[in-house]
Formats: C-alpha cells, structure tokens, sequence
C-alpha cells in the first residue's frame, strides 16, 4: 500500500510500527455505575477541560470541516446513517456552523442502494480475516484510504459515527495544528501504562502524552490526519494481535490505537466536554453539538432507569440489527430525562421525513 511520508520524535519506531504490523495478523461493557456518577453533575462552567498553551484562531474566523463517517452495507449501519445524514442536512447552514461536505466511507468494497441518497465513497475492507470478528479495525483502513484516493476541499474532519445526531450547529472546534476531541470516562491511558508501552515507548514521552480520547468524534486538521492514520491503522493490527491487549482493551481497542498514533506525532488534543452527550447518562442536551446514542434506554413507566433490565419502555439500537426502527416510536413515560425524550424525537422526525424508510435494507 502507498505510505505517506511523516515525522515524530521516534522515526525508527514508526518505520518498524509500519513494517511490522503487516505481518501482524460493539459488545458495549457494562460500565454504567461509573459513568453516571461521573456525569449526574453535568457539565463544569468551562466545557474546556484541557486547552493546550499558545493556541488560538482569530475571532470570526470560519474554517469549514468535512463530515466523514465510515460505515458498512448491513441494515444496521444504513438507517443509522440516513438518520445521521438528515440532522447533518438540517443543521449544516445554520448559524454558528462550520459544517462542510458530507461523505459516507463505505468499507464494503462494493456500491449499495443508498449511494444516490448520501454523498459515499467507497473503500476495501481489510483482507479476509485480518478484523478477526472485530470489524472497526476496518476504520482506520478506511480513512487511509480515502484520504488518499478522495478529493476534500476543507482543511479541517470531523470523524463521525453512523450513530450520531447533530442537536446543536457545530463550531470547528479545533485550533490550527491541535485537534479538538471528545474525553472518554473509560480510556485510560496512565491506568495501562505497562500495555501502553509496547505501542509509546517511553523515549516518546510520559504516558499522559496519551489522550483520553477515540478518533470519534474529533475534528483535526487534514494534513495531521493523513499522517496519523496509517500509524492508526497499523497500532490498531499490532494490538489485536497481541493477546494481552487485545483482552484488556476489548472494543475500545480501536479507540487506544488512535490515541497512541496521535501521540507517537506529537499531537495533542484539545478535550471538549460539550462535544457530545451520552443518553441516558447526560440527562440533558443543553449547549452539547452530538447526541451518541449507544448506550440503550430503559425505563419502567414511573420514568425510573432499570438499566441492565429491559425497560417497559426502552430505545436501544440494537434492538433493530436487521432493519430500522419504524416510525412514531412511542415517546418515553414522565420523568425520564429530555436528553432521552429528545433523541426519539429527533429519529422520529427523521424517520417520518426520509423517503421509503421502511424499506431500508
């Protein structure tokens, strides 16, 4: 495959990294307990939590983002991205956006029925087997290739999600050669240091160079993240092909891996809390841009959480692996947090005003 030329502190590392990982061959956890304490106060005053020294753009200045997402050609992966691209329509030229171009990276290999509705370029996926069962590791293969092979007018991506709902215009976040990310409660680089180390060697700095964060969502400049995602890709093989990481790290993984090739480049995320929301554990949608609705929604009808326990009522994507959801999903019961109340709305909106959604396949 072609390489991209780059640099960092450790040149020979990386070259290895490179060579080496060819050669290498969402069960969601249940950390629930620990999110919603973390969370139950919501947001701190400043939405910052970690803003790098020397770093800002000029007020009023608009630099435009691309919205990328990469996804499959199951049924699951498709009515989340048509729900993701009707916010993405409906916000993209409001004011306080800095939304540009929108694509869909099919990691399929092949065209599917949704190629005329949402702007999509399509990729290979890895070789037979080399996921292993874990098809994210075909993320970082995709954005490699596109970043390649495709022609992006802005100089700024945000990496999305099929299951990702604009609530709010989103700003570019980012500021010149530091990307602006999303802190996860669950990677935690310091906490793995002894895993750490085989992929950050401690000639590269302290482990806390590491950011809590994931590829998604983060809005980073192009040129960075052409040179940080074969690093991306080829971290992410290694780890999954050493047992030891791969049973600590699991499906976050893919996650660790990107926060590591941003490390081994010297890049240094700015942490926006108010990047995103997580229902049902933030209980409100407030100046937040992202709802992520991976966690599933149960409630019995007082408006109680039985999370764990299928509610009375529940929204869990899950619960629609083979096809979508149909319209008019029943809203939640009093008392149940308008984080919640206001993803259903939004995928009923969606839902009743995309075309032939029922047939979704």
């Amino acid at each position: 495959m072609a390489r991209k030329n780059f640099s960092c502190s450790s040149t020979l590392f990386l070259v290895l990294l490179a060579v080496g990982s060819f050669f290498a061959t969402y069960n969601l956890l249940t950390m629930a307990v620990h999110y919603k304490g973390a969370n139950s106060l919501g947001l701190s005053n400043d939405p910052i939590v970690e803003m790098p020294d020397n770093m800002k753009r000029a007020r009023g200045s608009k630099a435009l983002f691309h919205v990328a997402l990469t996804a499959t050609d199951a049924p699951y992966s498709k009515w989340q991205c048509r729900i993701m691209y009707y916010w993405y329509k409906k916000t993209k030229d409001k004011a306080g956006s800095d939304m540009g171009k929108f694509t869909r990276i099919l990691h399929s290999g092949e065209p599917d029925n949704l190629m005329e509705e949402i702007p999509t370029f399509v990729v290979d996926p890895l070789p037979s087997g080399l996921d292993r069962g874990y098809i994210v590791l075909n993320r970082p293969w995709a954005f490699v290739q596109w970043l390649e092979r495709a022609t992006i007018e802005e100089e700024y991506i945000l990496m999305a999600e099929p299951d990702h709902i604009f609530v709010n215009p989103l700003p570019n976040l980012a500021r010149g050669e530091f990307p602006a990310g999303y802190p996860f409660f669950y990677i935690k680089p310091a906490d793995n240091e002894k895993i750490i180390r085989k992929y950050f060697p401690k000639e590269n700095g302290p482990v806390t160079n590491v950011d809590p964060i994931g590829n998604s969502p983060v809005i980073i400049r192009k040129d960075l993240l052409e040179k940080i995602a074969p690093t991306w890709m080829n971290v992410s093989l290694r780890m999954k092909d050493d047992p030891e990481t791969d049973k600590t790290f699991g499906w976050v993984l893919e996650m660790y891996a990107y926060a590591v090739a941003s490390a081994l480049h010297g890049v240094q995320h700015i942490l926006r809390k108010d990047f995103m929301l997580q229902p049902p554990w933030d209980f409100e949608t407030g100046n937040r841009f992202i709802i992520h609705y991976t966690y599933g929604c149960d409630y019995n009808m007082k408006g109680e959480l039985t999370y764990g326990k299928i509610g009375e009522w529940r929204f869990d994507k899950r619960s629609h692996l083979r096809g979508p959801p149909p319209r008019n999903l029943p809203l939640p019961p009093p008392g149940v947090p308008e984080s919640v109340v206001t993803l259903v709305k939004m995928v009923n909106e969606a839902t009743a005003n995309i075309p032939n959604w029922d047939t979704t396949e």
